[in-house]
C-alpha cells in the first residue's frame, strides 16, 4: 500500500505541533474551507487554537473559514482561555467576491471585542497578506517563523502600483518586521523555534503563577557601571533580576533597541519589564521607544501582569526628525500607558532619571506603585553641568577658556546641593526609598506580592 505523504502546511499537523501531545481536538468538523480549529493544552494551560489551510487556495480565507475563526473566538472568550491564530493566508477567497470582505471584519470584530479580555496570540509560519495581515496585527503577541511573511499587498501589486521591484522577504519578511516595522514581536531563527517561542508566551499569559517573595538577593551593582558616562547593555541585568530558571521572552528586541521589553518569571509570577538600554543612543527616550513601551504597559495591564521599570535615562531625543516622527505624541501614549494602569507597577532607578524621562518611566505622580533609587542615582531636571551651562552661560562665557570647566564643576557641586537630587527627591515623595542594589530584588518582590492583584478595564489596541 501506497501511503500519502501528509504536507507539512496541513494544519491539523500544525495545530498538533503547537499543542501537547494527544490534547488535541477539532472544535469543528473539518471541511475544504481552509481553516481549521481545535482545543487543547499547552504546558497544561487550556487554549482554542485555530489554523489556515495553506493546502487549500494558499489559505485563502472565505465565508465559511471565516466562521471557523468566530467560532474559536466564541469557545475562548466563553470559557476565558488564550486563543492561537496560526497563519498561513492569501488573504480573500476571490470566488466569495465581496462576501469575503464582509467576512474578514466579521473575524476582526471578533477580535477587538475579545482585545485586553483574553490573550490573542499569532504564529505566522509563511506568506500571510492583505486581510490575513491584519489577523495577527490585531493580536496581543505576533511571533514570525523564517518563512513567515506580512503584508497588505504583495510584490506583484507593489510592483505595478509604484514600479518597485520588491521580492516577498524584503517587503514583509523577518529583518523588514524585526527592525522597521515593529508588527512581529518575536523573531524566530527556525520554524520549531517559533513554536517553541509561542508555547513559552501562551504560558506566561495563561498561568502567571504567584510571587514568591522569598528569593535570594543578589549585588546588582555589577551591572551597571559607577561611571555614568559609560554605556551598557542593560540585558544581563533583567536576567539578574528575572528568574533564572522560568520562561522568558523579549518582545520587538531590534526594534527601538533603547527601549527593551521582557516577560518572564520573577519569583515564579510572571512579569513586566521596561528597562532604558544605553548601550543603545544612550538609553534616550525617542518616538519609536514611547510607543513600544506603551503598547507593552498596556498589554500587561489588560492581562494583571505586574511591571518592573528600571529608569536610566538622561532625557528625549532631541531634534527635527524626531518632532516630525510625532515624539509629543507617541511619548504621550507612555504617559498615558502608565497613568492609566492599575495592575503592581514598580520603578528602579538606576544610575540617572532626568527631565520628562523620569516622568514617563512610570515616575510616582503617574500612580507608581512604588520608586526605588539605588543610593548613588541621580534624579534632576537634567545632569548638573548641562544645568549650570544653561544658568550660568553667561558668567561662563566671560571666563577665559581655561577656567571655564573648573568653574563648571564647581557650580555644578553647588547646583546638586540646592536642587536636592534623589535626597529632594525622598523628601517630596517623588522616590519612596532609597535601597542597596545587593537587596533589590527582595524588595521588588515584597512591593508586588504586597499590592492587590488588579487588571485594567480595556482593550489593547489601538492607543
Amino acid at each position: 500500500m501506497v501511503h500519502k505523504e501528509v504536507d507539512p502546511r496541513d494544519p491539523l499537523l500544525r495545530i498538533q505541533r503547537l499543542l501537547d501531545p494527544g490534547t488535541d481536538s477539532l472544535l469543528i468538523e473539518r471541511t475544504d474551507c481552509g481553516m481549521i480549529a481545535a482545543t487543547g493544552s499547552i504546558k497544561g494551560n487550556k487554549v482554542v487554537v485555530f489554523a489556515s489551510d495553506a493546502t487549500i487556495k494558499s489559505g485563502a480565507l472565505g465565508v465559511a473559514g471565516s466562521q471557523v475563526i468566530i467560532s474559536a473566538y466564541r469557545e475562548a472568550m466563553a470559557k476565558q482561555l488564550p486563543i492561537i491564530g496560526i497563519w498561513h493566508s492569501g488573504g480573500a477567497r476571490l470566488s466569495d467576491g465581496v462576501s469575503s470582505l464582509n467576512a474578514f471584519g466579521e473575524v476582526f470584530q471578533s477580535m477587538i471585542l475579545a482585545s485586553g479580555r483574553i490573550p490573542q496570540l499569532s504564529l505566522v509560519l509563511g506568506p500571510t497578506a492583505g486581510g490575513g495581515a491584519y489577523g495577527p496585527a490585531l493580536t496581543d503577541i505576533v511571533v514570525l517563523a523564517p518563512e513567515g511573511r506580512i503584508f497588505v499587498t504583495g510584490p506583484d501589486v507593489v510592483k505595478s502600483v509604484t514600479g518597485e521591484d520588491v521580492d516577498m522577504a524584503s517587503l514583509g519578511g523577518p529583518e523588514a518586521h524585526s527592525k522597521n516595522s515593529g508588527v512581529a514581536h518575536v523573531i524566530a531563527s527556525s520554524e520549531q523555534e517559533a513554536f517553541d517561542e509561542i508555547r513559552d508566551v501562551t504560558a506566561l499569559f495563561a498561568n502567571q503563577g504567584h510571587m514568591d517573595t522569598d528569593l535570594e538577593d543578589l549585588d546588582l551593582s555589577a551591572f551597571v557601571p559607577a561611571v555614568t558616562k559609560r554605556s551598557y547593555e542593560v540585558h544581563p541585568l533583567i536576567d539578574a533580576i528575572l528568574d533564572a530558571d522560568g520562561e522568558k521572552l523579549e518582545l520587538l528586541p531590534v526594534w527601538a533597541e533603547n527601549m527593551t521589553t521582557v516577560l518572564g518569571r520573577f519569583g515564579g509570577r510572571t512579569v513586566g519589564v521596561i528597562a532604558n538600554n544605553p548601550a543603545h543612543i544612550g538609553g534616550v527616550l525617542d518616538s519609536a521607544a514611547g510607543e513600544k513601551a506603551a503598547r507593552f504597559v498596556r498589554t500587561c495591564d489588560a492581562f494583571g501582569i505586574p511591571l518592573i521599570v528600571i529608569a536610566d535615562v538622561t532625557g528625549f531625543l532631541p531634534g527635527a526628525g524626531q518632532e516630525w516622527e510625532g515624539a509629543v505624541r507617541r511619548g504621550a501614549k507612555l504617559l498615558h500607558a502608565f497613568g492609566e494602569a492599575v495592575v503592581p507597577r514598580v520603578t528602579l532607578i538606576t544610575r540617572r532619571a532626568y527631565g520628562g524621562a523620569f516622568v514617563a518611566m512610570n515616575a510616582k505622580s503617574l500612580g507608581a506603585t512604588r520608586v526605588f533609587a539605588w543610593p548613588d542615582a541621580e534624579v534632576s531636571v537634567m545632569g548638573a553641568v548641562a544645568a549650570v551651562r544653561v544658568l550660568h552661560r553667561r558668567l561662563l562665557a566671560d571666563l577665559p577658556e581655561e577656567q571655564r570647566e573648573n568653574m563648571e564643576l564647581e557650580l555644578a557641586a553647588q547646583h546638586d546641593k540646592v536642587s536636592g537630587g534623589v535626597a529632594r527627591a525622598v523628601e517630596i515623595g517623588a522616590v519612596d526609598e532609597i535601597i542597596d542594589p545587593q537587596h533589590t530584588r527582595s524588595a521588588l518582590a515584597r512591593t508586588i506580592a504586597a499590592t492587590p492583584h488588579r487588571r485594567g478595564d480595556h482593550g489593547n489596541i489601538p492607543l
